[in-house]
């Protein structure tokens, strides 16, 4: 009998031991990964929560639409085609504002301009704008200048510096940003202490934008994934620490290793920021959020003990609370 009891202690000791092991940091943990059609459906769905709808009637001389953060937005109904003719009756205006990093992050709208030499650098945005005009299902055109009065309570303040910038859509939807000044005659930003006017020659996205501009020698820095986790169905981007609320920067490269990288070497050695991993679950985000220092050349590692399962207003909420 006691070489039985002995026997049993034992082997339940073991399987103790053994459980503890498999769980001791959760690094073990074993889920599907989302697919690229799950993973861009989710940020689909934080592009409509962020989508304000108006109707306008063309023909009728300028119309001036105020948003839900107080911009005014200002169309002539007279300048509306469609297919080349000119349009009346009843249009449909669709429009965006973001001005914080949370709802950036979540409609996949980061602020990275393109610079002279073809690369890209972290903007400090005095807000991202799309605006989009149907009629039957039509998209119209416009051959006037559109106009926006944005106050600039909603972009930690008046900035001299900024400048305008029109989005650029390349093949896998990603957007940058472009210097748009002079690019049609039609655009400017001119400002004072209460707002910022902005005008522009067409619909879809147009920001009031300043690259960040930081002396410290720069980098590249590459981020490691959990696996099974890709630029396909995740995104990695970077908040930088003390920007305020109104800037994003995007890892918008993969390796041929595996890793997420700017590539472009323009990150500040020394840099406070908060490197974001996120991707889709069940309808959900995993997400995680690590702040580092910055180091030459350094591969930051996530894993997924290290993720979180939130809704969009919550993850939003958790990255509009890094400073």
């Amino acid at each position: 009998m006691k070489t039985n009891f002995k026997t049993i202690g034992l082997s339940l000791l073991l399987l103790v031991s053994f459980a503890s092991c498999d769980n001791s940091d959760g690094d073990d943990i074993k889920l599907s990964p989302p697919t690229a059609a799950a993973f861009k459906s989710i940020s689909e769905k934080g592009v409509k929560r962020n989508t304000q709808n108006f109707t306008m009637t063309a023909g009728n001389g300028v119309v001036t639409l105020t948003s839900a953060k107080g911009v005014k937005l200002y169309i002539n109904g007279d300048c509306l085609t469609k297919n080349g003719n000119p349009v009346t009756g009843q249009v449909n205006i669709e429009y965006i504002e973001l001005f914080d990093k949370g709802n950036m992050l979540v409609t996949n709208k980061p602020t990275m301009g393109i610079t002279a030499d073809g690369k890209k650098n972290l903007l400090i945005s005095g807000g991202e704008f799309f605006i989009k005009a149907t009629q039957g299902g039509v998209e119209l055109q416009t051959s006037c200048s559109l106009s926006m009065i944005v106050p600039t309570a909603l972009t930690d303040g008046f900035d001299n510096l900024m400048t305008l910038w029109t989005g650029v859509i390349d093949e896998d939807g990603e957007l940058a940003w472009k210097d748009a000044r002079g690019a049609d005659g039609k655009g400017g930003v001119q400002g004072e202490g209460n707002n910022y006017y902005v005008t522009f020659g067409n619909f879809g996205w147009t920001n009031v934008d300043r690259f960040y501009s930081d002396p410290r020698p720069k980098t590249t820095i590459l981020v490691d994934v959990p696996d099974g986790y890709d630029n396909t169905n995740s995104a990695v981007y970077l908040s930088y620490d003390g920007e305020g609320n109104n800037a994003l920067a995007k890892l918008d490269t993969y390796t041929a290793q595996g890793l997420f990288s700017e590539h472009y070497g323009q990150i500040p050695v020394g840099l406070a920021c908060h490197i974001i991993f996120a991707t889709e679950d069940n309808g959900n985000w995993r997400y995680a959020i690590k702040g580092v220092t910055t180091t030459a050349n350094a591969v930051y590692t996530f894993s997924l003990s290290e993720t979180t399962v939130g809704t969009e207003a919550q993850l939003v909420a958790a990255i509009n609370a890094i400073q």
